[in-house]
């Protein structure tokens, strides 16, 4: 449905509450308020990509599959950035997919119209130029956390980053869906989970993670979720 973006005010995305108003009222007929469900394909690997996502509420998960049956997580999107970045560098697809691993609101534009809005150097073009940048610096920073850092270091930075992008202390996440998102076996994610919680930062059970105590949480983490944050806080303010 067409939505009236101001319907929502504590739930803009980001990206598009950065606009100005002449922007946002070219876009605004064509943007439609979803509700992505868990699991919910945004676009799909090799396919053509039809439209892009602003999450308001939702969190989605960009991913790669390895010999068809290995899928490690590259970057997270929520309400910070936009699902489709492949769209503005001018490909119509790639071997990646994305999907919501946190259920919620999104608002969804359809690649055409992002294609023509940001086709000249206006604000568009620019805002997404740099929030391209900032992806490009979680993907690489991902790819060197995975390396250097501990399960439960990285357990920490994740859940700090989608603490950030729900905006509430409590989110839907099962111990299979973080294992696949951290890239290690239900059983790593398992003994990561029990040292925060033991420690008190957060309380995990039935398929829901509670963050109890935020600074905690942050001590645990390793550097790359500062170095995240910054970089998108640089490039975006």
């Amino acid at each position: 449905m067409a939505s009236d973006m101001s319907v929502l005010p504590r739930e803009n995305n980001r990206l598009l509450s950065m606009l100005p108003p002449d922007v946002t009222e070219r876009l605004q007929p064509h943007i439609e308020v979803i509700d992505l469900a868990l699991r919910q394909s945004l676009y799909t690997a090799n396919e053509p990509i039809t439209h892009v996502y602003f999450p308001c509420t939702a969190v989605c998960s960009l991913v790669l599959t390895l010999d068809g049956a290995t899928s490690i997580e590259i970057a997270t999107v929520g309400k910070e950035g936009m699902v489709g970045v492949p769209v503005f560098l001018g490909a119509g697809s790639i071997p990646g997919e994305a999907f919501c691993q946190v259920p919620g609101r999104a608002l969804r534009l359809p690649a055409a119209v992002l294609i023509q809005e940001s086709r000249d150097d206006g604000p568009l073009h620019d805002l997404l130029h740099r929030y391209t940048q900032a992806h490009i610096n979680q993907i690489a920073q991902s790819a060197a956390c995975g390396r250097a850092h501990s399960i439960d270091e990285r357990c920490a930075r994740w859940l700090l980053i989608t603490h950030d992008q729900v905006g509430t202390d409590q989110f839907p996440l099962t111990q299979q869906f973080l294992a696949l998102m951290l890239g290690v076996r239900r059983a790593g994610v398992n003994a990561a989970a029990n040292i925060l919680q033991r420690a008190g930062y957060i309380r995990y059970g039935r398929g829901v993670i509670t963050v109890t105590d935020r600074p905690g949480l942050e001590s645990a983490a390793c550097v790359c979720y500062r170095i995240v944050r910054d970089e998108f806080e640089r490039l975006l303010d």
